[in-house]
This record gives structure tokens, C-alpha cells and sequence, in this order.
């Protein structure tokens, strides 16, 4: 008898044992160190060297979402007929840099007053629009855009889309990194497509490039 019971004292002490380190290591368990987020901006090769140089932004993908057609090609979006949007899914640390943060970056890295146009590039491909990943992300946006039209430094009302995302398909592999692999080119695209000029007639400012 006594030797059954130090056996079930035994086995309790053990799961005992077991329940506090599995709850000792859920309380350490990390909160998650990443987060997501996807915006439109007219050209993905600009967007991307636009949020690379933001301090928290771990990486950038250029591709296509908000539209019909699964997995795209760069020239079926290109025909404007498949609804998809140029856009760069952007993975952040959001101990170093939130949401919000990465919203205010994103308005003064576009041209939030046309219609289906990015400066040069147009059509519905080339719109502006923030893609949010949850719900959380929409009421942030939506908040943003709202203290935006009070208080932008142009007369033009924003167009700039805010709608949830749908599938992110990531765009062929010349396309990312882009500015990296081809500087002269990618600089003489920027340039002579005025998107720096507009977005200092815009914002006031100089554009990062």
C-alpha cells in the first residue's frame, strides 16, 4: 500500500512539475516580432526603396493584389484588365516602428489626389491604395486618412483607396529589389517620371529616394 502511494505521489508531483514549466514557458513566450503590412503606390520599385530605408522595415516584396485573377503575371496586370493593384508587402518590427507610423510615411510618399495614376504610370494597376491585413489596420488607416483631409497642405480632395486586403501574389523576381539591381535605370524611371517633383509641390518637401 504505502509503495502505491508514493507512486501516485510521485506521478502527481511529476505532472505538478510539468503544468508549472509549461506554464512558465507560455508566460515567456514572446509576443509575435513581426507584422505585416501592404501598400499601393503607383510603381513597386519606388514604394519598396521608399519603405526600405524606414528604420524597423525587416524586408519588402513587390507584388500585385485586388484583383480577379489568380496568380498574375506582371503582363496580365499590365493589360489593366485583371483589377490588381502594384503593391509592396512590407514586414516590420512593430517594436520599432507601428502601423500608424508606417501610414504617415506612406501619404507623403504618394500623390493621394488622383484617380488610377501615379505620377507618370497610369491606369488601375498604378493607384493608390492601403491594403489593411485586419481590422485593427482599417480603423487605423481610415483614422489617418480622416486627420489627413483636415489637415494636407493641397487644396485636391485624396482618392487614395483604404479597403482590406485580399491574396498578395509577390511579383517575378526582376522586379524585387529593383533599385538595388539596376540603380541608374531605376533612376532615371523616378526622375524623369516626376515623382519626386510632385511630392515636393505636394508635401513641401523633399521626397525620399
Amino acid at each position: 500500500m504505502n509503495t502505491i502511494k508514493r507512486t501516485i505521489r510521485a506521478l502527481a508531483a511529476g505532472l505538478t512539475v510539468g503544468i508549472a514549466a509549461t506554464s512558465m514557458a507560455q508566460t515567456a513566450a514572446p509576443a509575435p516580432a513581426t507584422a505585416k503590412a501592404v501598400f499601393a503606390g503607383g510603381c513597386f520599385w519606388c514604394v519598396e526603396s521608399d519603405f526600405d530605408k524606414v528604420p524597423g522595415v525587416l524586408s519588402t516584396v513587390s507584388g500585385y493584389t485586388g484583383g480577379r485573377t489568380a496568380n498574375p503575371t506582371y503582363e496580365q496586370v499590365s493589360t489593366k484588365d485583371t483589377g490588381h493593384a502594384e503593391v509592396v508587402e512590407i514586414v516590420f518590427d512593430p517594436n520599432k516602428v507601428s502601423y500608424s507610423q508606417l501610414v504617415e510615411h506612406f501619404w507623403r510618399t504618394i500623390d493621394p489626389t488622383t484617380k488610377d495614376q501615379q505620377f507618370c504610370d497610369r491606369g488601375n494597376p498604378y493607384r493608390s491604395a492601403i491594403f489593411a491585413l485586419n481590422a485593427e489596420q482599417l480603423k487605423v488607416a481610415q483614422s489617418s486618412k480622416v486627420a489627413l483631409e483636415k489637415s494636407k497642405p493641397f487644396k485636391e480632395p485624396i482618392v487614395t483607396e483604404i479597403v482590406l486586403a485580399t491574396t498578395f501574389y509577390p511579383a517575378e523576381d526582376y522586379h524585387q529589389d529593383y533599385y538595388l539591381k539596376n540603380p541608374v535605370r531605376y533612376k532615371y524611371y523616378r526622375t524623369s517620371c516626376g515623382r519626386d517633383a510632385r511630392l515636393q509641390q505636394l508635401w513641401g518637401k523633399p521626397a525620399t529616394k
